[in-house]
């Protein structure tokens, strides 16, 4: 079975109602920013690298908001969703991937839930919530 990683980032607007979100071509379903780590790439770098090519946004990642894991045995992978909590330094909004990417929208936070349940307490529970797990990258040993 296939071992993959996949870093989302959380980036609200300044009021916390609504999230930043994109529509994937390829399915049709929306998430929030973010797409598998590279080989010798960190979850930190994955992050900032998926916002930059699916959004234009150049972003800062904070803490771990949440962990989820999926086992899709059709496929023969186990994918593990580390979302982080981000905001928006730099760029503006625009689809840089429109093979990838079809919309980049601001979604107001209930409508969210809509569109990504798998979030158990549900994204605007983890806007709401401060609470982040400190994320440390070591480095190369």
């Amino acid at each position: 079975m296939k071992r993959i990683d996949v870093a989302y980032s959380l980036l609200t607007d300044k009021d916390r109602t609504k999230i930043l979100m994109v529509k994937n071509h390829k399915n049709g379903t929306w998430s929030l920013p973010g797409g598998g780590v590279e080989e010798n790439e960190t979850l930190e770098a994955a992050a900032v690298r998926e916002a930059k090519e699916e959004t234009g946004f150049d972003i800062k990642v904070h803490g771990v908001v949440a962990i989820n894991e999926a086992i899709l045995t059709k496929h023969d992978e186990h994918v593990v969703f580390i979302t982080f909590r981000a905001e928006i330094i730099g760029g503006q909004q625009e689809i840089t991937r429109p093979s990838e990417i079809s919309h980049v929208e601001w979604v107001d936070i209930d409508r969210a839930d809509e569109f990504m349940p798998y979030y158990q307490e549900g994204l605007k529970n983890i806007v709401k919530n401060e609470i982040e797990i400190k994320y440390f990258n070591e480095g190369k040993v």
